[in-house]
């Protein structure tokens, strides 16, 4: 069975990216589809944390005040732990929004935040196809028409015909679009992993970046007094972690060697002395998470009429802890510039060097200073380098905070 549907733009995937496109557009009266191949809510491999350098553009999205009653506690401080060592500075406060505690970002898990943005979606007036996977994206004269398969019924087939074709698929799932990226494997690839704990000692105010051998990651309160804790790890150190089991270790196997998950933990744990302190006695909430490879560096924004966000556009090393503001943001830019577009392949085309250009003055140096820490702290002596300075200048971590784009204001809001 196949049905036909018109659109002016359709959107493919509904994470923040995609979802904050959409609801602009939809606000502004565009007829807008959201293809969505999970149901949700459902967890994703995401660090949580949103600066509160957003939190305009979260009121402008009409879900500020939804956010500030569930996100977990401000983030004043900004850690470092490594090894033995376990350094704290102040987070830099953004210029604070229309309530007093504005200043100071704040995390939510991404079961929570997804779900609040694609209700605001469909609340606006965005048609909502989910689960369907997108199969196909054909040229159709000056449409484009998108055929999505329904992820329950294989002979179901929708096609969705548009001018304005949006890719916030992400980075790290190969498929047959145009905009997806081809699927490689290189034992450098940088594979995430995510985890909620419950009962973590860790200060609710404080957000640590972890540095331990072959990989980097995170820390932060989010709801629900849920710790989420983020990490990246190279393919070639997790094999080699899962290769050299014991045999009196205990924990899940595989094949006769330690879980993927397992395995990260454990490292974590042993390397990292503050992440085995704050999770004594914690306990999972949940199972581990885990996807990849990821793909940081910046990409095309506009090829072939497909607008991209999110990290289809380009990404940073999640060592800075922006991904979802640059999602956000890149949605909400996007949308600014098409709106005000006008309409054929033209004003599209236009639109879409605007945007671009936007983006990378807005992305591109957070995205190189990332690059730049991921490459200190994968080289050998790396670690200890970073140690070191973060002792003697604890305020390293301060500026760090600052130039990784938390207190950068998203374009139009003052």
């Amino acid at each position: 069975m196949t049905r036909l549907s018109t659109h002016d733009a359709i959107i493919i995937g509904a994470g923040p990216a995609g979802t904050s496109v959409a609801l602009t557009l939809a606000r502004r009266g565009w007829a807008v589809a959201i293809v969505e191949k999970r149901l949700f809510p459902r967890r994703k491999v995401c660090g949580e944390y949103i600066s509160a350098s957003n939190l305009a553009l979260l009121d402008r999205l009409e879900i500020g005040d939804a956010w500030r009653a569930s996100a977990g506690p401000q983030i004043r401080r900004v850690g470092f732990f490594s090894g033995n060592t376990r350094v704290e500075a102040a987070m830099p406060p953004a210029r604070a929004g229309r309530c007093a505690d504005d200043g100071f970002g704040r995390a939510l898990g991404r079961d929570v935040l997804d779900t609040l943005l694609l209700q605001a979606a469909c609340s606006a007036g965005a048609e909502i196809f989910q689960p369907f996977w997108p199969v196909a994206i054909d040229r159709d004269g000056d449409m484009q028409t998108v055929r999505i398969q329904a992820s329950n019924v294989s002979d179901e087939h929708t096609m969705l015909r548009a001018p304005v074709i949006v890719a916030a698929h992400g980075s790290w799932e190969p498929g047959p679009l145009p905009s997806q990226l081809a699927k490689t494997s290189r034992p450098s690839d940088l594979l995430g992993f995510k985890a909620h704990f419950i009962g973590s000692s860790l200060a609710t105010d404080l957000m640590p970046l972890l540095v331990f051998p072959g990989g980097y990651g995170g820390m932060v309160f989010a709801d629900h007094g849920r710790l989420s804790i983020s990490c990246c790890i190279r393919r070639d150190v997790l094999a080699r972690l899962r290769g050299n089991r014991l045999p009196e270790q205990d924990g899940p196997k595989e094949n006769g060697h330690l879980s993927a998950a397992d395995a990260v933990c454990r490292h974590l744990m042993s390397s990292c002395r503050g992440v085995s302190d704050v999770l004594e006695g914690a306990r999972l909430d949940g199972p581990w998470l885990a996807a990849g490879p990821i793909r940081p560096g910046i990409r095309a924004c506009y090829e072939r009429d497909i607008f991209r966000v999110g990290n289809a556009a380009g990404e940073s090393h999640p060592i800075i802890a922006e991904g979802i503001s640059m999602a956000l943001q890149s949605g909400w830019l996007l949308a600014s510039e098409l709106g005000g577009a006008p309409t054929g392949q033209a004003g599209r085309e236009a639109a879409g060097r605007r945007y671009e250009a936007t983006w990378r003055g807005l992305f591109s140096t957070r995205v190189y200073a990332a690059a730049g820490i991921a490459r200190l702290a994968f080289c050998p002596g790396g670690p200890a380098l970073m140690r070191v300075a973060v002792r003697n200048l604890p305020q390293a971590l301060t500026l760090g905070a600052h130039l990784s784009g938390k207190t950068r204001r998203v374009p139009g809001f003052g």
